[in-house]
């Protein structure tokens, strides 16, 4: 693992500060990850989705396969492409510069976490590139397309 990914996970099991930085990097690095290049609303959106999930996750019996918190959702396994190993976009993450612009994932993730970023998919939990039509979304009605990217609602 690269040392930007293993500094975007939080050591520090006691200070609720360092939870807080940690979850804004994983946060950043996935819609870095996620959002691949594309235009801010893309990356809101995906913003969007991980803090639906968290919010559906916490409530009394919510789906446990989504993880719990910010940082668990994102890492939740096959939930978000670019932590799944071997796949091309966990490889542009391990592969990602120490000095790396993630300047506006980072101010997307922190609008996110506090709670400062309207939602613009509608309350999705699911998206996908529109240049592609995956099999889980055959028949059913997006609740948005932002920046190239289509979003469903498929958890209520």
């Amino acid at each position: 693992m690269s040392a930007t990914l293993d500094a975007a996970m939080p050591h520090a099991a006691g200070a609720s500060q360092s939870r807080a930085a940690g979850a804004t990097e994983v946060l950043a690095l996935t819609l870095w990850g996620e959002a691949d290049g594309r235009p801010v609303r893309a990356a809101e959106g995906v913003a969007s989705v991980v803090m639906t999930r968290v919010r559906l996750a916490a409530a009394p019996g919510g789906p446990a396969h989504l993880g719990r918190g910010v940082v668990g959702v994102c890492r939740a396994p096959f939930q978000f492409a670019c932590w799944m190993p071997g796949h091309p976009r966990r490889n542009a993450l391990a592969e990602l510069p120490p000095d790396a612009d993630l300047g506006a994932c980072r101010r997307i993730a922190a609008r996110a976490l506090a709670g400062a970023l309207p939602d613009p998919t509608g309350g999705a939990t699911h998206f996908h590139a529109a240049d592609a039509l995956p099999r889980w979304a055959l028949g059913l009605t997006p609740t948005a397309e932002l920046g190239g990217l289509v979003f469903y609602r498929l958890i209520a």
